[in-house]
């Protein structure tokens, strides 16, 4: 009899593991994160930067998180949204030069809620004549249903002058 009850409960206990495991795999399939999608959206972000910023509409700028650090060349880190447009309204490029960034690839969390992003940067004057080139990488996270940025860091690629 006892032998019964102990194959009964070893039996209960490998087919409640298995539907365990199985469900495991479910949760994960169902929080898979498109990451083609989501270079999308990042492309989208760095497209409405440039925008406002090629405007000088930097006040607008939506890209920054209220806690966010920028690292740039030469300077000490810039901490805080404030700070950050306060250093881009200093160093905005020219009326006629524009700046144009390029999501290069993606690294999204699991869960989607972080995203590093590496980037090419280029700015052109007006007559289409590269003026300034680099790469960057870029931390977002997901806030209120949008991706902010929340650390940065850029690298030019021309030689020090």
């Amino acid at each position: 009899m006892n032998i019964k009850i102990v194959k009964a409960v070893l039996l209960g206990g490998i087919t409640t593991l298995l539907f365990a495991c199985d469900a495991k795999k479910e949760n994960s399939a169902a929080t898979e994160v498109d990451k083609e999608q989501v270079k999308k959206e990042i492309q989208a972000r760095e497209n409405e930067f440039a925008d406002l910023y090629n405007k000088g509409e930097l006040k607008e700028i939506g890209y920054y998180a209220d806690d966010a650090t920028t690292f740039y060349q030469n300077r000490p880190p810039l901490i805080g949204k404030e700070a950050i447009v306060e250093f881009l309204k200093s160093a905005v490029i020219s009326k006629t030069d524009k700046i144009k960034f390029e999501t290069k690839d993606v690294f999204v969390s699991n869960d989607g809620n972080q995203v590093v992003e590496i980037g090419y940067y280029k700015v052109v004057d007006s007559t289409k004549n590269s003026t300034n080139t680099g790469n960057y990488m870029s931390l977002f996270e997901k806030r209120n249903g949008k991706y902010v940025c929340v650390r940065d860091m850029s690298a030019s690629d021309m030689p020090a002058q």
